[in-house]
């Protein structure tokens, strides 16, 4: 039998979802039906975990229910606060000590070892490691900054909560809104390499706990996440060299290198992520009154729209584009970046593999051989 190789599965159809719908020719991106700019402008990020693990938002008392869970799982235990200790003496990236911690967190949690079959017990993991992740990236980088960890508090969202644990003061309310909004617009984006990855080890039955270490793993790698960083280290060497933005891209462009945030895989116009976000960083601009991060991410999407032509030929701005610079105005570290992203998609690798097992079947795939051709074993003392 012949089949159509399609190396890296691209086009292929491995699953049906209802999560999320993106019509990359019209640029438009749905999470159980409901339009991203919607849910980015008015539900909260607690409220589109709930929707994506379930198949509508919450009500006002099903949420008061599910956040109450949530903040109930924050806190980490001494021996996850000991290991990160280790991580961050010796080196370990921030991506990389998200991973070990999610292995570790499955050792203090009594729902590990149940039935792979039983929901509610992979919604119980799911909670934990949601509310957990956060708590663990803040007290990371505390920790290798010489800091001690913060404690969670119970009366802040999700958001608010991290920046509160990142800096020991609570955030500006404007903040905390800006950065609950980038964590919906990064919660789910079809089947990625990362959620990819949890499916197929959710197909083996394994628990969530293995799914989402192995998602983080995916992530980890520089063709998946960490774009957004990519971009925020190319405005400042902007901000600290001789050219301008204009001289800097083309400067790039004639070298032949990739652009940093822009181009998808998906998406053959302009990723409307990147619009919401835009328009965040513009509202943050204007309150810190630092506006020059926005300036130079203008000036590079002007030259490469009406000079160069990119939109035309399918490659615009992605979510990754505007991000970075909203990153970096909250005073989120660079290398913290794609452990961010890693914090938000979980929700997304966690739906998909509590979808999938809902209906299982192990994913596998075939592989076309090529080797030689059928030979005789030969004794090593004839070789």
């Amino acid at each position: 039998m012949t089949t159509e190789l399609k190396k890296g599965l691209e086009g292929v159809l491995v699953a049906e979802s209802a999560l999320s719908d993106i019509d990359g020719d019209a640029g438009e991106l749905y999470y159980r039906g409901y339009p991203i700019e919607a849910l980015a402008e008015e539900a909260t990020y607690e409220e589109v975990l709930y929707l994506l693990w379930n198949e509508d938002l919450p009500t006002a008392a099903e949420l008061a229910d599910f956040e109450a869970e949530m903040r109930e799982a924050r806190a980490v235990k001494p021996g996850i606060i000991d290991l990160l200790q280790l991580l961050a003496d010796s080196g370990e990236r921030p991506i990389s000590a998200l991973r070990s911690s999610v292995s570790m967190l499955s050792a203090e949690d009594p729902a590990t070892g149940s039935d792979p079959t039983d929901l509610e017990a992979a919604r119980h993991m799911g909670r934990r490691i949601s509310a957990k992740f956060p708590t663990v990236l803040a007290a990371f980088d505390r920790l290798r900054r010489g800091k001690e960890p913060v404690e969670p508090r119970e009366d802040l969202g999700l958001a608010a909560n991290f920046l509160y644990m990142l800096h020991g003061t609570e955030p500006d309310p404007v903040d905390a809104e800006i950065f609950d909004k980038a964590l919906t617009l990064h919660a789910d984006h079809g089947l990625n390499a990362s959620t990819f990855t949890a499916m197929v080890v959710g197909s083996t039955l394994a628990d969530v706990y293995n799914s989402v270490t192995a998602a983080v793993a995916a992530l980890s790698g520089p063709l998946h996440g960490g774009a957004n960083q990519d971009v925020m280290e190319a405005l400042l060497e902007i901000d600290e060299g001789p050219l301008t933005a204009t001289e800097w891209i083309k400067e790039l462009l004639d070298s032949g290198e990739r652009i940093p945030g822009w181009g998808h895989r998906v998406y053959n116009v302009r990723d409307p992520r990147a619009k919401i976000l835009e328009s965040e960083l513009r509202r943050l601009s204007n309150r810190t009154e630092d506006c020059h991060w926005l300036e130079y991410l203008e000036d590079l999407e002007t030259h490469l729209t009406e000079e160069v032509g990119l939109p035309e030929k399918g490659v615009a701005p992605n979510v990754d584009f505007y991000s970075g610079a909203i990153y970096y105005q909250l005073g989120i570290p660079l290398d913290m970046f794609t452990a961010i992203f890693a914090m938000s998609r979980s929700t997304g690798w966690i739906g998909h593999v509590l979808e999938y097992q809902a209906d299982n079947k192990l994913i596998r795939p075939r592989g076309r051989y090529i080797g030689p051709d059928r030979r005789e074993f030969v004794p090593i003392e004839e070789r």
